[in-house]
């Protein structure tokens, strides 16, 4: 099938989006240079304190894989314009001339290919310190050397295009060279807050939700994929006083709306300057995997279904229908847990459920209302509380 790898990127369902470079060491978010109108000179003495921890992409990749993540996106280069990657003579603003004094990029798809990870490269299509007229020419050789020297690549994640520098790029050839040297790497560019769910250009294989909720893709031309990308926290870049970390209940909740309609999350976390991930979003990452490991099935082997229900989402596979329903409290003594009114599932279809049981434990039995086809949600036994409960059965 021609367009195999975009079907292949709809499967890979969670990707972690990783947010990193000189603004780390600021700790004031990605936009810190622009926000705080800070002089290049001023700006570029932050080069000698990125000092890169050697086992950083270990740890990094290790996270992912154990909370249950199949690709990462990482900013190979922001506005900022420096890059994590040896740019082979093309500028001195890069890693290897910085702290760091070596090609990060390298380190982190080194450890991707040894943990079944895809490596995704997010590139700015904009550079507030790139004064030259040549800026077309100096974004296409960057763009070569990564496409020639890492080896096969998921895709490319470009953002800036929302920018009046981006909107006046030659996206043909920008694209022609991602189709020469990855053929079957995936082109996503971000369409920004404004404009979600937005096509820009034919060769265009995923449509981004920035922050926003996803809907159905579908493209005339070719088969088209969708992702939402959202942070743990309001930041994209690390920013230290920023406490504003979401529930793992809502990232739980994120993951099902966008798989719902068969989109992807790309879940952003700001590494630190030294790379290592906030220990509150390390976790939050780790608690959210609990979620993923016993409900995985969902994720990245069902489809959303066409049966609709009362106060559930339905997802299928070749042999099951699931149930998911949302804000299912613990069961427990009145004194130390809340209190919801029960939800009852009703599932529209002539045919019956048969064999329904609860994913998360055998100890407690799903009864069946055969005039209605419906059944009353327990709570989470005693134990365990994981926001979402999921019930499997089938139709005959």
């Amino acid at each position: 099938m021609k367009y195999q790898y975009i079907e292949d990127f709809k499967n890979l369902g969670l990707g972690l989006f990783i947010h990193f470079g000189l603004y780390s060491v600021a700790a004031k978010g990605e936009w810190y240079q622009e926000a705080y109108k800070v002089p290049f000179s001023e700006y570029e003495k932050l080069l000698p304190k990125f000092k890169v921890k050697k086992n950083w992409a270990k740890e990094l990749v290790h996270v992912a894989k154990k909370a249950g993540f199949k690709y990462i996106t990482i900013t190979t280069r922001h506005h900022d314009g420096f890059s994590l990657y040896d740019t082979r003579g093309l500028s001195d603003y890069d890693a290897p001339h910085s702290g760091s004094q070596r090609d990060l990029i390298k380190e982190f798809v080194d450890e991707c290919r040894k943990n079944d990870i895809k490596p995704f490269f997010y590139h700015t299509l904009i550079d507030w310190n790139y004064k030259k007229e040549d800026y077309q020419e100096y974004l296409l050789k960057s763009l070569e050397v990564l496409c020639k020297h890492y080896g096969d690549i998921g895709g490319f994640w470009f953002d800036g295009a929302w920018d009046e520098t981006g909107k006046n790029l030659d996206f043909d050839a920008i694209y022609h060279t991602i189709r020469k040297y990855q053929p079957n790497a995936m082109i996503i560019n971000n369409t920004g807050l404004s404009a979600l769910g937005e096509r820009s250009h034919q060769e265009i294989d995923a449509v981004t939700f920035e922050r926003g909720k996803p809907f159905s893709v579908n493209g005339d031309d070719k088969p088209i994929a969708g992702e939402v990308c959202d942070g743990i926290t309001d930041h994209w870049g690390y920013a230290k006083n920023d406490i504003c970390f979401k529930s793992v209940p809502s990232l739980v909740e994120e993951l099902i709306d966008a798989r719902r309609v068969r989109c992807n999350l790309l879940l952003n976390t700001g590494l630190r300057g030294d790379g290592s991930i906030n220990p509150m979003e390390k976790y939050t990452l780790l608690e959210l995997g609990k979620w993923i490991a016993t409900n995985r099935r969902i994720i990245f082997d069902c489809l959303p279904s066409k049966i609709e229900a009362d106060n559930a989402f339905i997802f299928e596979d070749k042999e099951y229908y699931y149930a998911l329903i949302k804000n299912v409290p613990m069961s427990a003594n009145e004194h130390v847990t809340r209190k919801e009114d029960r939800k009852r599932v009703v599932i529209h279809t002539e045919k019956k459920i048969v064999n329904a049981k609860y994913m998360d434990t055998s100890l407690q039995k799903v009864e069946i209302n055969r005039r209605d086809n419906s059944f009353e949600i327990l709570p989470f036994t005693y134990g365990t509380s994981m926001s979402i409960r999921i019930v499997r059965f089938k139709l005959k």
